[in-house]
């Protein structure tokens, strides 16, 4: 693992043979990833891909349709 900043690292992982990933408990703690945690896969062919806890995308998303987009 590599830190950018406080808030911020790079981390490789591994695709296993059924396509799960491990995500590290670095990142685990920084987000506070439990057990049982639902993550949203978010995909842009361009971009690549994105892990968000489902609970802050609907945040986002509600703040979104509320017209506050910060």
């Amino acid at each position: 693992m590599k830190n950018i900043a406080e808030d911020r690292f790079i981390v490789s992982v591994k695709v296993g043979p059924k396509g799960q990933i491990t995500v590290p408990k670095e990142a685990r703690a920084m987000f506070d990833i439990k057990e049982g945690d639902t993550l949203m896969v978010m995909g842009d062919k361009t971009r690549g891909l994105a892990l968000v806890k489902d609970s802050e995308f609907y945040k986002l998303m509600g703040d979104f349709y509320a017209g506050d987009k910060n």
